[in-house]
């Protein structure tokens, strides 16, 4: 107890200390712009977000937990190809690196998420306002292009009142401000690896960006190629991604289409290790996953088109906002224990009214919506058969991928949720209100019926989810809240297909799951350039889904219901942009415990939910003089159990990240060179596990290692007129 309260309290002083930037309120510099002047002091000024579905409002406005992070504004220098770079210094965030090209980040807010097997979960992910997550709450993450994101904005905690399904927490990635000019384009290239120059663990990166500004029109855009020879064997990957933006304001309506396309024709999966294997070699991959030839190939392409609407002027001003969105994906997926072929379309539709006026004194600011998703999946499975020596009835031909066809059906999820939220103020007393009624649809149609059987289903899952909070305006730069909010989160379609008994159709014993939070925080200004924020919550979760691999399947994990689990935290930052030094921390202190938890003959009551590390600290520094930069980073972890019995865990890390860059500037166009290694002092550490992995502590694969020490170099070239 006493080392606990030890780290909580230098952790504290860490942060206090540091002043993390927690919403850097730097205006975003127009793409191509660089930012030579190192030693400028900067201002802080009202931080304004979008994430709250709402017109644009300071973060001292809002009566719960939301972050900001402008990436390269206060880090400069990244890479911008990893979700945890890119969302480094947010408290309450947990990102695990899987270092698995065929699996994504595993991102979690306050422990919501952190059962995800690929994709994100519990989390509603959005890219310049339009959803990433399909209906069924689930969240491919592979497409997500960060070239060109300039701001992250993420509530962190029960956000369903709002956005439905999965709504543990929401993340918006925006793209930075298009440039003035009419024309500007840059180039960047990256290489890195563990020793780059003799082609061990290597990554390329080629990437071109471009936009302008014609009027009351814009555009941006970038397209990006990667080819990666990862640390661990067989994990090779090569990929293409593109982002483009076009906007324009007609008529008095802001009008915006968006794009993303990504193509990624291999990303290998070396799979997880056993403790004794870790130890031996970290670099090495599972034989299962290589034997098998355990890999992913997508293609995948979304569009969106959004229109906004003003309804009066300045601070009371209301919008009408609405969007349409659909895209498809193309997904072939040989794992250990089945080859997986998914055929993708999801579409998607939003309307909101938001409408400020004063009755009996009272200023009010009234929010109506509704959102509608559709995804239908064309799935099927056949029996893996790489590596196979002898034939069987499942793989009746040797040398064959694909053996006998297993499952053959589709999945359609629909869902629809209309939502009314009311804010009144009364003087420094503002009150918040909303409610959201969800409906989401599964529905299996089973085109395989050779089994001699049918297990076509449906399944609706209801939910009203309310929300009430409160903000005091103590000073004009200090606010105080509290607000008590709930979530539901239902099964994705893959955690309903995949069965204990392996059989098609639906689970229909697994239930959605539902939380309440109370949480409370204080958050301000310390004159004009200190930011500061300290939250507290208590979450209290019921039939909370938990992941478990069946023995002998070769990696197949199916999901059931916890009884209850509670979680409660601390999460601290603050931050500075002062004079040529910028300094940053943000501190998470996570105590998630089963509250009543049987499974067969074991009770797990009193145990510490899996996957998440109980504290977790990160700070950083840049240093900016004349034209050039310097920063350094560390990331401090707590162990992270791997199982529900807690009967085996990672042990907890801390590395250091450091880079060195600067502008070299010839009138137009201009150069940008930066020097990083990450993992400085080559520490061996797991960034990741697989939770509840099958077998014994000793037998069982839990750990995803984290790669050592990485060099890596970039260039990035800018011109325009």
């Amino acid at each position: 107890m006493m080392a606990r309260l030890t780290m909580v309290a230098a952790a504290a002083a860490g942060a206090l200390a540091s002043w993390s930037t927690p919403a850097a309120a730097q205006s975003p510099r127009p793409s191509g712009v660089p930012r030579i002047d190192t030693n400028r002091v900067v201002t802080l000024a009202p931080v304004r977000v979008t994430v709250t579905r709402d017109i644009g409002r300071s973060t001292l406005d809002l009566p719960y937990a939301i972050s900001i992070v402008q990436p390269d504004s206060t880090r400069p220098g990244q890479t911008r190809t990893r979700l945890d770079e890119t969302m480094f210094l947010l408290p309450g965030i947990t990102l695990a690196n899987r270092n698995n090209p065929a699996q994504d980040t595993r991102l979690s807010i306050r422990g919501f998420g952190a059962r995800s097997a690929f994709g994100v979960r519990s989390i509603r992910v959005l890219r310049d306002g339009m959803p990433l997550t399909l209906p069924d709450g689930q969240t491919p993450m592979d497409y997500l292009d960060l070239e060109s994101v300039g701001r992250v904005e993420a509530i962190r905690g029960a956000a369903s009142a709002l956005y439905g399904n999965a709504g543990g927490g929401v993340v918006d990635l925006r793209s930075t401000a298009p440039p003035e000019a009419p024309f500007a384009v840059q180039s960047r290239s990256w290489v890195g690896g563990s020793d780059p120059f003799h082609g061990e663990g290597t990554f390329r990166r080629y990437a071109g960006i471009f936009g302008g500004s014609l009027g009351p029109a814009y555009y941006q855009g970038n397209v990006g190629r990667s080819t990666a020879e990862n640390q661990r064997l067989y994990s090779n990957q090569r990929l293409t991604n593109g982002y483009l933006r076009v906007g324009t304001t007609a008529a008095g309506t802001d009008l915006v289409v968006q794009a993303l396309g990504f193509r990624m024709p291999l990303a290998e999966n070396p799979g997880a290790l056993t403790q004794a294997q870790f130890d031996q070699n970290p670099q090495a991959a599972d034989s299962l996953s290589v034997v098998r030839r355990a890999r992913k190939e997508v293609d995948q392409l979304q569009l969106g088109l959004s229109a906004t609407r003003p309804l009066g002027l300045d601070a009371q001003r209301g919008e009408l906002f609405g969007q349409v969105y659909g895209g498809s994906r193309s997904l072939y997926n040989p794992l250990t224990f089945a080859v997986v072929d998914v055929e993708r379309k999801q579409y998607g539709a939003a309307a909101r009214a938001t409408l400020p006026f004063s009755l009996g004194g009272v200023s009010q600011r009234l929010s109506i919506g509704i959102d509608a998703q559709r995804q239908d999946d064309n799935r099927r499975n056949w029996a893996a058969c790489n590596g196979i020596t002898r034939v069987s009835a499942n793989c009746p031909t040797l040398l064959v991928e694909k053996g006998v066809l297993q499952l053959d059906q589709e999945e359609i999820v629909s869902s629809v949720g209309p939502y009314l939220r009311d804010e009144l103020t009364f003087g420094r007393l503002t009150l918040n209100g909303g409610v959201r009624a969800d409906a989401v649809r599964f529905e299996v149609r089973d085109h395989f019926l050779s089994d001699g059987r049918d297990d076509s289903g449906a399944r609706t899952m209801r939910a009203v989810s309310p929300l009430f909070a409160a903000i005091v305006h103590a000073t004009r730069s200090l606010s105080v809240y509290a607000n008590l909010a709930s979530a539901f989160e239902t099964p994705t379609t893959t955690e309903l297909a995949n069965q204990p008994n392996g059989s098609a159709g639906l689970n229909r014993d697994l239930k959605p799951q539902y939380s309440t939070t109370l949480e409370t925080g204080v958050k301000g200004v310390i004159g004009t350039r200190v930011r500061y924020d300290v939250s507290l919550f208590n979450t209290n979760v019921r039939d909370e889904l938990i992941p478990a691999e069946i023995p002998g399947s070769n990696g197949r994990t199916y999901y059931r219901n916890a009884g209850r689990t509670n979680r409660r935290g601390v999460e601290l930052s603050a931050g500075t942009d002062a004079g040529p030094l910028e300094l940053g921390s943000a501190y998470t202190y996570s105590h998630f415990l089963f509250r009543d938890f049987a499974s067969g003959t074991a009770q797990y009551a009193g145990q510490r939910i899996p996957g998440i590390p109980e504290q977790q600290l990160q700070t950083s520094a840049t240093l900016r003089i004349q034209h050039g930069y310097g920063t350094i980073e560390s990331q401090t972890k707590s162990a992270v159990y791997v199982n529900d019995a807690n009967t085996a865990k990672a042990a907890g890390f801390t590395i250091v990240n450091a880079r060195i860059g600067g502008v070299a500037a010839f009138g137009w166009p201009w150069l940008s060179p930066v020097f990083g290694v990450q993992n400085a002092f080559d520490k061996r550490y797991v960034g990741s596990v697989a939770v509840n992995a099958a077998g014994t502590p000793a037998t069982g694969k839990f750990y995803e290692p984290a790669p050592g020490r990485t060099w890596y170099f970039g260039l990035t070239v800018a011109g325009g007129r």
